[in-house]
């Protein structure tokens, strides 16, 4: 989106696997300097070994701590020149378990890293991006902030929070030139899946299996278009649309395979 030569950028949390890894991989070969930041550190180690030390910044960050986060940014910030064409909040963990069966504290565990961590590394981000060009803040969120999904409903939250906000900021964000979008992934090829999901998963649609490889094509589209909403796969805007016009059908639909589940679960 910019028309000089100045070394474009992205940082990515969560970058040391799945979606963040791949999405560090393609920008590296796109010959972008990348910020990898993860709790992971040999995670993040064997990145750099793939990506090379000479095309990225590589740190330990911990989302949730806002002390943290402004001493990576300022790090990345000192080798681009306080540029960042990207901001790609990626991080999160998952957090299954029925509402009240749920620990309060894994619960909030869960608020904190995919939604608080993400509202601490926009702001950090955001200096950054207003003093560049056609700059981008972009939010991994989830297809399950399409409608709420039970069984991780408090992770469902966070990511119809997550969805929320960056609505809310594609508009703020306009005084300053920054673009805001989310990501809308359904069912990853990530560890976080879960093995029951994993089992079902067709082999093609909307619920179709995605290699993470695929949501780093996403992320480079993203870049270069102006979308809201990024749906991976795509035919997941007509299950949106759905869950708009048919609430109460997508709520019978989802009691039904529910039960199915706890059926098999039982077995």
């Amino acid at each position: 989106m910019t028309s000089n030569t100045r070394r474009q950028s992205i940082f990515i949390t969560g970058a040391a696997s799945g979606m963040g890894r791949a999405t560090a991989l393609l920008f590296a070969q796109k010959g972008w300097l990348v910020g990898a930041y993860d709790l992971d550190n040999a995670g993040l180690a064997s990145l750099k070994a793939e990506i090379g030390e000479g095309n990225g910044l590589f740190g330990r960050l911990d989302v949730t701590d806002r002390a943290d986060f402004s001493a990576a940014m300022a790090g990345f910030s000192a080798a681009t020149g306080g540029t960042l064409d990207l901001m790609f909040s990626n991080a999160g963990i998952g957090g299954a378990g029925l509402f009240d069966e749920q620990s309060w504290e894994d619960a909030m565990q869960v608020v904190s890293v995919n939604f608080l961590g993400v509202m601490i590394g926009i702001r950090a981000a955001l200096p950054l991006l207003r003093a560049t060009t056609g700059s981008l803040c972009l939010v991994n969120s989830s297809s399950s902030a399409i409608f709420g999904t039970a069984g991780i409903s408090v992770y469902s939250a966070t990511k119809h929070a997550v969805r929320g906000l960056v609505e809310a900021l594609s508009i703020e964000f306009k005084r300053y030139g920054v673009r805001a979008s989310d990501l809308l992934p359904g069912l990853i090829d990530t560890p976080l899946l879960s093995d029951p999901m994993r089992a079902m998963a067709p082999e093609e649609g909307m619920w179709r299996l995605v290699p993470v490889g695929e949501v780093a094509q996403v992320v480079w589209s993203a870049y270069h278009g102006d979308k809201l909403h990024w749906y991976i796969p795509e035919q997941l805007r007509d299950f949106h649309r759905q869950v708009v016009t048919e609430p109460e059908v997508v709520r019978e639909e989802r009691t039904a395979l529910m039960a199915t589940m706890v059926t098999t679960d039982d077995i």
